[in-house]
């Protein structure tokens, strides 16, 4: 029998199919890996806004995501959108089950486009210490600011935002990604070698097509993806950024708002 990939996504539900959850899967679809949830929220949003934030009952998150660890274990999973702090304790209370050697790829959500507040701020401590567990965290530049006390705005300060997620926080790689930077939207990856780490720019190239919702969420989904396949971190990003740049290339307009990455089908 021939061994299926799967991952996981542990987030919050976007019913644009955007971002989040759903996204999350069409990516997982995309790249021919088998795509299994948790929802941590419920959101009212469309194109143009989040409304509303309805965090997912904590026991609830703790009961799925158990049940489901035990019966369907992941080769990788992501964590995006988590809500509020009894979450984030429900998802590292869970995660203490994962099978050992599975990547957990962390895109640390703290605010959506708009400004509207998708993490808890007293939730800030809990999810820096689940980024310990992390193979990869994948923060853009305003939210490595907020989660590490920075200044990431600068190609130097991003390289000591990407270093300090390893080095203070002890997570194993850090992609801080570059959109939010003015000129090109290169990312700097910082990477755990032995006692070193290694930091190397990935330069990107700003494609013009206005807002693209949900890029973010299918960056860290196409490389949990990667992961579950068994490539390595390197080989994951790198077809990952591809991935999302064809996606942001092929985006269009759906609602009042921002567009709609434009995916690929089933591989």
């Amino acid at each position: 029998m021939t061994l299926h990939p799967i991952a996981c996504t542990v987030a919050g539900s976007d019913p644009t199919g955007g971002a989040g959850l759903q996204l999350d899967l069409q990516v997982f679809r995309s790249l021919g890996v088998h795509g299994s949830a948790v929802p941590t929220a419920l959101t009212t949003q469309d194109t143009c806004k989040v409304h509303r934030v309805l965090p997912t009952f904590p026991s609830v998150v703790l009961d799925q995501l158990r049940v489901l660890l035990g019966d369907l274990p992941p080769h990788a999973l992501k964590l995006g959108m988590l809500a509020s702090d009894d979450v984030v304790r429900s998802v590292a209370l869970a995660l203490e089950s994962l099978p050992g050697g599975v990547p957990i790829v962390i895109d640390p959500i703290l605010f959506a486009s708009d400004g509207t507040p998708l993490l808890e701020r007293r939730a800030w401590p809990m999810l820096q210490e689940l980024i310990g567990r992390a193979a990869l965290v994948t923060p853009n530049r305003p939210e490595a600011e907020a989660l590490l006390d920075c200044e990431a705005g600068t190609r130097r300060g991003a390289e000591d935002a990407a270093r300090g997620f390893v080095e203070e926080l002890r997570a194993d790689a850090a992609l801080v990604k570059g959109g939010h930077a003015e000129g090109p939207p290169d990312d700097v990856l910082a990477v755990r070698e032995g006692d070193r780490v290694h930091i190397e720019w990935l330069p990107g190239k700003r494609i013009e097509t206005g807002p693209v919702h949900g890029t973010g969420c299918a960056l860290s989904a196409a490389i949990t993806a990667e992961l579950a396949k068994g490539r390595d971190i390197h080989e994951a990003i790198a077809t990952a950024r591809g991935f999302v740049a064809d996606a942001i290339q092929n985006s269009f307009a759906a609602g009042s708002g921002a567009q709609l990455l434009g995916l690929p089908g089933p591989a």
